[in-house]
């Protein structure tokens, strides 16, 4: 390749969003006669060799390493190899993120490879468990011209000695995001993407209308995590008595408390996901007065989390937990009474249809009034909302309920984990005495599992009572307020979860600065056209959006459907509208986020810039359908999140009305790219190609 090639291609790898945002305003340059692959100056500038000038992968590693050097030699100036070596880890972990390369050494093998391999001590500095004193040093060795010489020769055993603690979160931040939740939250290798088809990493090529299932990160959540994840190394490198996890916390605590409005006697408990708030709700009811046996009532549980049916008995939900316990699925979780009932109230009929709300409130008050008669505590779900936007019971019925039963003898915790509604209802909600299950991970386009329970004053009293001990396999004494309760618990952090919350924090902050009348113009703005160009595809069939009934309140946004849920047509349907069976559906949602340009014969540039559009949705959901002959249909979401208000990095440059016409020219690309499937569904089958981070022309540029 020519060199002006290679320079072309170095300048592909800085323009990644990923490493652009790591970058900063740090000064990168090229010295192609420089005997190493990189090297950071003095004054903590970086130079590339021509080991950069390559492939580029091997110039993404290089740059990735030189970045965390450059960064951990201003934070700890005087712990040149510890900052050396935690910079090496770093570089390899995201290697195995990045890219899977055959050049890359076997443990053990001289560490002298030539310029244009990658480094021998990749494997080793990418391991679970640290190695030994004698291998660290050929690793320092190996590394150590990269970097201005210390003033003293190193004490690598001192050095191995610290590494120990640091050794599990050392490693980039979309390692780290990743750690904490369970196994949904893991990168495949071939795709580059998660369970949920995103990424830790910014995906700003990708069309992204997936909050209510999950976002890949823009450049602003990544950098919000980013910044918290080099605290945490700037603090274990420099001062090692300092507990940065916990004031990461605290930080997560101040800023929830400042969005919804909480009072100093009000608590939050952040939880990895949605199902874990609903375990922490449970023991919560447990410990009301009285000692009664819970009657946990769900709303449509066939349009929450999967898990939460187990959760609402006090039974693991999975078989690994956040905390990395395995456990056994479905099980009773040591400390939770076995006496709980669980009462499922569904919202649609056998037919998928939507029950009319008047019946669904009827149906909550004969069997809260039944159980409040059996002796028993009740534990009321108010759905606010549901994966396809549904709300119940309503309110009044609430107040009804809550008026006749017996003091003490109701907790309602609000299920508002998709978080599409205004800080005001939060903050009446508590003003009731009722729990809020909150995330960020969905509305507010922050990264898959991070949760939190918000606490009224009433409940946070019962804090003074005792945890069921199984807890302590979920979560720790920190993620909960202060009080006797969570002694159970282990000490600690969840340095994932911490990490997460700090990026959907940063996109809740970018939220809050968007005057309330501008968020519901836009928001009205993106779903008209949305609903335009579904209603407009003879191949797609709007579900009737359902507008949530609330009370009145001024600019409020949160009395729109924000989910827009439709099926597809079948692709052998013919001229009826038959829905693809969910199944089916799930191929179509992957295929959405998949390039196809290698795939479909376009007819044209346009159709083959349409194939090639990676597009991500809401998962399929599970509905019946009457023209499936009890066979469960899947119907997708176009959905609105805070991201879509409030812009991007990726969209600097762009004025308000230009930002809202490319997100409604967006909307209607996915559209054409769903029939575009439909038109090539064979062909498309028969290769069944996977999801990827990045379209084709990217990867090869």
């Amino acid at each position: 390749m020519l060199a002006h090639q290679l320079t072309e291609g170095l300048i592909r790898v800085l323009e990644r969003p990923d490493l652009r945002v790591i970058a900063g305003t740090r000064r990168i340059s090229l010295s192609p006669d420089l005997p190493e692959p990189f090297r950071v100056t003095d004054r903590g500038d970086v130079l590339l060799g021509s080991a950069c000038m390559g492939n580029g992968a091997h110039s993404a590693f290089y740059l990735r390493h030189a970045l965390e050097l450059a960064h951990l030699l201003d934070i700890a100036p005087h712990q040149p190899v510890m900052a050396a070596l935690c910079a090496a880890r770093t570089a390899a972990l995201f290697h195995g993120l990045d890219v899977t390369c055959d050049t890359v050494a076997e443990p053990g093998v001289a560490m002298t490879a030539a310029p244009t391999a990658l480094p021998a001590w990749i494997d080793i500095m990418a391991a679970d468990h640290l190695p030994a004193p004698e291998i660290l040093r050929d690793v320092w060795l190996a590394i150590a011209p990269c970097q201005p010489a210390p003033a003293e020769r190193p004490d690598i055993d001192a050095v191995h000695a610290r590494l120990d603690a640091l050794w599990p979160w050392t490693g980039p931040t979309e390692t780290l995001m990743a750690m904490g939740g369970d196994a949904r939250l893991s990168i495949d290798p071939t795709t580059g993407l998660n369970h949920y088809g995103c990424s830790h990493r910014p995906r700003p090529w990708a069309v992204t209308f997936a909050s209510s299932t999950a976002s890949s990160l823009s450049e602003r959540g990544f950098a919000g995590a980013e910044a918290a994840r080099l605290r945490l190394i700037a603090a274990a490198l420099s001062d090692p008595q300092a507990d940065v996890p916990a004031t990461l916390t605290t930080e997560i605590h101040d800023g929830i408390a400042r969005h919804f409005g909480l009072r100093g006697d009000e608590g939050i408990i952040l939880a990895p996901s949605g199902t874990d708030c609903e375990l922490y709700a449970l023991a919560l009811a447990a410990l009301a007065p009285g000692g009664r046996a819970v009657s946990n009532i769900l709303i449509a549980p066939e349009e929450t989390g999967s898990g939460v049916p187990l959760a609402a008995r006090g039974c693991h939900f999975a078989n690994d937990t956040a905390l990395g316990h395995m456990v056994p699925k479905g099980h009773l979780i040591a400390g939770f009474p076995d006496d709980t009932q669980v009462i499922d109230l569904p919202m649609r009929d056998a037919r998928g249809q939507q029950i009319p709300l008047a019946q669904v409130d009827a149906d909550c008050l004969r069997v809260a009034r039944s159980e409040l008669a059996r002796g028993r505590h009740i534990l009321l779900h108010r759905l606010d909302l549901s994966k396809t936007g549904l709300l119940a019971p309503q309110m009044e019925t609430l107040d009804t309920l809550m008026a006749t039963a017996p003091a003490g003898q109701v907790d309602v915790v609000v299920d508002a984990c998709q978080t599409r509604l205004d800080p005001a209802r939060v903050r009446d909600y508590l003003d009731r005495g009722w729990m809020v299950m909150v995330t960020g991970s969905k509305f507010f386009t922050g990264p898959p599992f991070c949760g939190a329970v918000l606490l009224p004053a009433p409940v946070m009293a019962r804090l003074s009572g005792r945890l069921p001990a199984g807890l302590a396999q979920y979560t720790h004494q920190a993620a909960w307020p202060v009080g006797q309760a969570r002694t159970v618990l282990p000490a600690g952090h969840n340095i994932g979860l911490l990490l997460r919350w700090h990026a959907a924090m940063a996109e809740m902050a970018a939220l809050a600065d968007v005057p309330r009348a501008t968020v519901t113009q836009r928001l009205r703005t993106f779903l008209s056209a949305a609903r335009d160009a579904i209603t407009h595809n003879r191949d797609l069939c709007l579900l009737p959006p359902y507008a949530p009934r609330r009370p009145p309140l001024a600019d409020a946004w949160d009395d729109a459907a924000t989910i827009l849920s439709f099926f597809v047509r079948a692709h052998d349907a013919g001229d009826t509208f038959r829905p693809l069976a969910l199944a089916l559906a799930r191929k179509l949602y992957a295929w959405l986020n998949t390039d196809l340009s290698t795939v479909i014969p376009a007819r044209d540039a346009d159709e083959r810039r349409l194939a090639a559009l990676l597009c991500h949705v809401g998962q399929p959901v599970p509905l019946a359908h009457p023209a499936l002959d009890g066979e469960l249909a899947g119907a997708l979401r176009i959905s609105a999140g805070a991201r879509l208000v409030s812009g991007e990095p990726s969209h600097d440059g762009m004025d308000s009305r230009r930002r809202m016409e490319r997100e409604t020219r967006d909307v209607r690309r996915v559209v054409d790219k769903i029939s575009l499937i439909l038109r090539h569904w064979p062909t498309i089958a028969a290769c069944d190609p996977h999801p990827t981070y990045m379209p084709h022309h990217l990867e090869q540029g």
